[in-house]
């Protein structure tokens, strides 16, 4: 089965095909240059550049893929942006309209669970945890289509976290690669930044931890070593905050596998936390390369893949901004 896949629902354009769970071809066009003076991403101007983007896209992937009929169109219907959700939409079925095939929808958070798939085999049940900057989800996947949502983040996501304290550190958008970067030169055991671990719940909170920075600062801009180390403090807060609640939960659960996914995953202190202690707890820890974490088509097309080579049928419904994560299986 061979998918053509668009990606639409924030501020990276992206087109890919996958075939039968294999890459043919994974095209990103990213706004990071057009928002960062906003410090966040801005929706109109967001929607207005995959305008410009997707179909160029679109070329370049169907081109790097190879000759080859496609069986249907997948595009992502939520959560997002409303704005660039339709415009995702509108395409893929113009094109599915165009070509006689399906237009599938698809849950931009199952694209993420189901990333690390196009790289690995993974054996289920998987401990997945979404991490990016809208999302901070913990998910019990039992196969491809069951899903179970244990506990999520009760405020700032850890990517909205990364760039507000950025933002205290003095440094630019998107914040967690300056921080990331800062981090790999500075002490993390410099500031005893807390690990908020909300007892007797699966959910995540990190406001108290950006508040903890916060009263550090009193309203100074950190430099040279100390910002290093600050970096470094705070990077570890998060990992460890994110990785033990998920080797918790994969050991209460009897998960075979730990996935990661989202734009955070792409971090390479939690990358490398989570592989060290996944690992002596004895699961095996599935990281996709960081280009299939952050926002892309290719994990859409797949997710898309599974559901029809599963017998399911396309799911067309209209885009949700808000749209949670259900299963299909």
């Amino acid at each position: 089965m061979r998918i053509l896949g668009l990606e639409t629902s924030c501020d990276d354009t992206s087109a890919s095909v996958v075939e039968d769970g294999r890459l043919r071809s994974n095209v990103v066009s990213s706004q990071t240059a057009l928002h960062a003076p906003y410090r966040g991403v801005v929706p109109e101007l967001a929607a207005r550049a995959h305008l410009d983007n997707l179909m160029p896209a679109v070329a370049k992937a169907l081109k790097d893929a190879g000759r080859g009929k496609l069986d249907a169109v997948a595009y992502t219907r939520g959560p997002g942006l409303m704005g660039p959700l339709l415009i995702g939409k509108v395409a893929a079925q113009t094109l599915a309209r165009l070509l006689d095939i399906p237009a599938v929808g698809v849950n931009h958070l199952e694209g993420h669970v189901l990333a690390a798939e196009l790289e690995h085999r993974l054996r289920w049940p998987v401990m997945a945890l979404v991490v990016s900057g809208g999302h901070t989800d913990l998910v019990l996947a039992k196969g491809p289509g069951s899903y179970r949502v244990l506990g999520r983040t009760r405020d700032d996501a850890a990517g909205e976290a990364y760039d507000k304290v950025a933002r205290l550190f003095g440094l630019g958008y998107p914040g967690g690669p300056e921080i990331d970067a800062r981090a790999a030169k500075g002490d993390a055991a410099a500031v005893a930044f807390p690990r908020p671990a909300m007892p007797g719940t699966w959910d995540f909170s990190f406001s108290g931890l950006k508040t903890s920075v916060l009263y550090h600062l009193k309203g100074r801009v950190p430099k040279g070593r100390e910002l290093n180390d600050l970096c470094a403090s705070f990077q570890e807060a998060v990992a460890e905050t994110l990785v033990d609640k998920t080797v918790l939960a994969a050991k209460r659960f009897k998960a075979k596998d730990i996935v990661l996914g989202g734009g955070v995953a792409a971090n390479s202190r939690l990358r490398a936390l989570m592989k060290e202690r996944g690992e002596a707890a004895g699961f095996a820890v599935r990281l996709p390369a960081r280009v299939l974490c952050t926002d892309n088509a290719a994990m859409i097309a797949h997710a898309a893949c599974r559901r029809l080579s599963a017998g399911g049928s396309p799911w067309t419904g209209p885009c949700d901004p808000s749209l949670p994560l259900r299963s299909w299986a």
